[in-house]
């Protein structure tokens, strides 16, 4: 497709989309950023990241929700060559700690007061914690909050800013100018199986490349406004969404939190033409009551990505919502776009597979003796090529096994390719499950609930749930000797401070004892199984 950046690397980027002068990049609200503006804005940033001391190969995090200040943190930092580190806005301060002390970050960029919460000051209480969990934070320069407002040990956003009056403009060209396609990105961190956090990393080339392939099959244009409605500090939102938007030159209209209300009036007085979401997304918006009242004429292109969606769901999306173009995508953090639709796609075939490989990206589907299967037989789905990830950050035992030793990505799913070279997931080898959107590790669970003084053990699954998608059920084994002996709702109470609210099993079920295989592991399919009856 025409029209796409080729840039390679993030300042790169801007510099060359800064070429659109005053076509709109941003629209929240009231306000709307140029591409001038954007990298005029970005630059500002960074200046102010250096005047704290934070340089190339320094970590980055940023916490807040979908909004102009996200955007502008994240490519103030990878413009001087500083990796990002996003933080999910459903973390509590203990989780936000640990990525913190994990990545050793130099500068958080926090907004206090999302969803009624001050994430500054969820991060004081839990380092004030000082117990066995609590991190160190020895590498933290500056924490800044986005807002001018009062928050403990933060400096206000304009404060902040003006410090990077003082750095001249060689100083910043220097900087932006040291930055490399293979230079480290972004960390986005996710639990994976063994409930240990691991940063998935990936240089400047496959970031912009994951978000090139996206824009390529989603055709997108200068022309298009996109609801980013995913969130930032997710890969969906975040490559597929805002970078992809980039490389385009589209208009980003970024949504902070889902609202059916609000999203169709942005849809109509926006013009929105690019809405990817999670199914629960576009099933609230068929369901909506006054739908009819809204004129959705503009929409043009929509992947209903994230979780299983029903076949229906698709037809609905072009019949009743009225999207051109609807399609599939598959992929994970390690590669954020793996597969997608193929262009002028069947509507059936699109609600059966996630789409062919995308671009310099190659698919395996094997047995469990390494073999390649043939078509329509279920296997492990491996991926290999530019886009995927370069290992995991500072853990090389977990990426030696997950990367073999020709490049393949080992994924932990389960799938099947058909006559097409179309990918149909089936099932998942990993435990991981989604609730509403976001990803959720039962080890990471199990673990927590581990630390309880009364449990003994626990298996997570996950139930079907109307609203969510799937949520968590927690079985649990209490020490015998026990006392108190906590019921449900302790359980909860305990998991929801260390927990995002996502993560908390919605059930506990207390068992006397757990299926088991012949070595002695849970039999979580059995527990499943059970769960259906």
């Amino acid at each position: 497709m025409s029209g796409l950046s080729s840039a390679q690397t993030i300042p790169a980027l801007l510099a060359e989309q800064a070429a659109l002068g005053s076509h709109p990049a941003i629209v929240e609200g009231d306000r709307v950023v140029s591409y001038a503006e954007l990298e005029h804005l970005v630059h500002g940033v960074s200046r102010a990241l250096i005047a704290n001391g934070v340089g190339r190969g320094d970590r980055v995090a940023v916490w807040a929700p979908n909004r102009t200040e996200f955007i502008l943190a994240m490519l103030g930092a990878q413009a001087i060559g500083a990796p990002v580190v996003p933080l999910n806005t459903r973390y509590t301060g203990r989780e936000a700690a640990e990525i913190l002390d994990r990545s050793r970050a130099s500068a958080l960029l926090l907004a206090d007061g999302f969803l009624g919460r001050s994430f500054s000051g969820m991060l004081t209480d839990a380092l004030a914690a000082a117990d066995a969990e609590t991190p160190t934070l020895d590498s933290l320069r500056v924490i800044v909050n986005m807002d001018d407002v009062d928050s403990s040990g933060c400096l206000g956003w304009s404060e902040f800013l003006a410090q990077g009056e003082a750095v001249s403009d060689e100083t910043l060209r220097a900087a932006l100018d040291a930055v490399d396609p293979d230079d480290l990105d972004d960390i986005l961190y996710t639990s994976g199986t063994t409930g240990r956090p691991k940063g998935v990393m990936s240089a400047h080339r496959q970031t912009i490349g994951v978000a090139h392939a996206w824009a390529t099959g989603a055709n997108l244009s200068s022309e298009d406004r996109y609801a980013v409605v995913n969130p930032f500090f997710h890969g969906f939102g975040y490559k597929a969404g805002l970078v992809a938007s980039l490389i385009a030159g589209a208009t980003i209209y970024p949504v902070d939190v889902f609202d059916p209300d609000s999203l169709l009036a942005l849809i109509a007085s926006a013009r929105i033409s690019v809405l990817p979401g999670v199914p629960t997304i576009f099933t609230s918006l068929i369901d909506h009551p006054r739908l009819h009242e809204y004129d959705l004429s503009s929409l043009r292109f929509a992947i209903a990505g994230a979780t299983t969606a029903a076949d229906s769901l698709f037809h609905d999306m072009v019949n009743i919502l009225g999207f051109k173009t609807v399609a599939q995508a598959y992929g994970l953090t390690e590669c954020v776009v793996a597969t997608l639709s193929r262009p002028g796609e069947d509507l059936e075939h699109t609600a059966q597979t996630t789409g062919p490989a995308v671009e310099h990206t190659e698919i395996r589907v094997i047995n469990e003796a390494g073999e390649d299967l043939p078509v329509d037989t279920d296997g492990e789905i491996l991926l290999r090529g530019a886009n995927v990830m370069l290992g995991y950050f500072e853990d090389q035992a977990a990426t030696d096994s997950a990367i073999d030793s020709d490049g393949w990505f080992h994924t932990g799913d389960v799938g099947r390719l058909d006559e097409h070279g179309c990918l149909k997931i089936t099932d998942r080898i990993k435990d991981m499950f989604i609730v509403g959107g976001f990803n959720v590790y039962p080890a990471e669970i199990e673990n927590v609930l581990r630390r309880h003084p009364a449990v003994n053990e626990s298996a997570v699954i996950e139930i079907p749930d109307a609203r969510l998608g799937h949520v968590g059920r927690a079985y649990v084994a209490l020490l015998h000797d026990a006392d108190p002996r906590p019921d449900s709702a302790a359980l909860e109470a305990f998991c929801r401070e260390r927990l995002a609210n996502f993560k908390v099993p919605r059930e506990f079920v207390f068992v006397e004892e757990f299926p088991r295989n012949a070595t002695g592991k849970i039999q979580k399919a059995e527990l499943r199984a059970a769960a259906t009856v």
